[in-house]
């Protein structure tokens, strides 16, 4: 862990304290404005969509100006965004705070790009732990993510609007951190290389194709069912200070592996680790479905946490010996891109399905996705045996 692995780390902990906030709080404000009850995901659906539509975006940015600068614009959207979108809840315009969570998904979109930045700030054998070890500074979200939304609340006379202005001063300290940061210079392209394969030709590969299904299943279970959380607690009766505890220990669990996911893969193997978080899954959805008390919302969402970030990590790993130094902005793009796009279809579905069919219904539904996983782990087990 050098200087700029711990300030990267750190970076990425506020991001994900802003993202857990968001999922915290978008999903209730919407509930409480929005002219359908169906309708209360939708401002974060939002924002993971506003992630997905900015990936092109990221992907020409980071090229043309680097990792430091393309990541400070989109801090700057961050705090824009938590402004307007404070804005919106004073106001109680609905489609306000939709269109905002959309534009502040350029945030979104940056943020996810750290946990590759990551493998850049270490020699090559060191890759699997600086990704998973900067994926682990997710932690300080774990912590300061849900207290920020219960404690913030009623900071400011309408509820939640305090939220997003205590978001605003996270962006900012966020850019003083980002600002320290030493990114080595961009690799250019040689008339060797002409800039790398087409990204038809990278996407074609199998580990790039199963590390991109991965990634975008398994973040589409995770978020399919930690979006809706708060919304079917609300309905079993439990407090939004049971929401918070809960959110917590999920965040906790999503990132608290990070200190052993990357010697895990390194020991073990990747496809294994992961195999391991699609299990995990799997009992996560058995508890989930076992009852509706504290304690069950707790365990099943805590272990969706540590499944998820198996199977993350592992992708992320599996997808840095797929493409080379020159082409990693637009593949790195492309899995960023499958990954909102999940994201967006599970973030609506999220809420339509709680509000409409339920807590039960909506955790069976989760199987797919996990067993499209396994199919696509065991695909491609298959496949490298082969070629063995």
């Amino acid at each position: 862990m050098n200087r700029n692995l711990w300030l990267l780390a750190l970076c990425q902990g506020l991001f994900l304290t802003n993202n857990v906030a968001f999922i915290a709080i978008n999903g209730l404000v919407g509930l409480s404005l929005a002219p359908f009850g169906w309708m209360a995901t939708l401002p974060v659906m939002g924002y993971v969509v506003g992630g997905a539509l900015s990936t092109p975006l990221v992907a020409r940015t980071q090229s043309r100006y680097g990792r430091r600068i393309s990541f400070q614009i989109g801090l700057l959207v961050a705090l824009l965004s938590a402004v307007v979108a404070a804005w919106a809840v004073v106001d109680k315009n609905f489609w306000l705070l939709v269109a905002t969570t959309v534009v502040a998904g350029y945030y979104s979109a940056n943020g996810q790009l750290y946990r590759f930045a990551a493998a850049e700030l270490v020699p090559a054998p060191q890759r699997e732990k600086a990704v998973s070890l900067v994926l682990a500074g997710g932690l300080l979200g774990a912590v300061i993510g849900p207290n920020l939304a219960a404690r913030s609340r009623t900071l400011l006379d309408v509820p939640f609007a305090g939220a997003y202005v205590v978001l605003a001063v996270v962006a900012l300290i966020a850019m003083a951190l980002m600002a320290a940061i030493r990114f080595p210079a961009p690799v250019a392209a040689t008339s060797a290389t002409g800039g790398g394969r087409p990204l038809g030709e990278i996407m074609r590969q199998p580990v790039f194709m199963v590390a991109c299904a991965s990634a975008a299943l398994g973040y589409g279970v995770m978020n399919l069912l930690m979006a809706a959380t708060p919304l079917a607690m609300q309905q079993c009766g439990l407090s939004f200070d049971d929401v918070a505890f809960v959110l917590e220990w999920h965040v906790i669990g999503m990132f608290a592996p990070g200190f052993f996911t990357g010697g895990w893969i390194k020991r073990f193997g990747t496809l294994p680790v992961m195999g391991v978080g699609v299990l995990l899954n799997l009992v996560c959805i058995a508890v989930a479905l076992s009852g509706v008390e504290l304690h069950q919302f707790g365990i099943a969402l805590f272990l969706l946490g540590v499944g998820w970030n198996l199977i993350f990590t592992g992708s992320t790993t599996l997808a840095l010996g797929a493409y080379r130094p020159e082409e990693k902005d637009r593949a790195q793009a492309a899995i960023n891109f499958c990954v909102f796009a999940v994201m967006a279809v599970t973030s609506f579905a999220s809420g339509a399905l709680i509000t409409t069919r339920g807590w039960a219904l909506l955790n069976w539904g989760s199987l797919v996705p996990l067993v499209l996983t396994a199919l696509a782990l065991a695909w491609l087990a298959a496949n490298q045996r082969v070629r063995r």
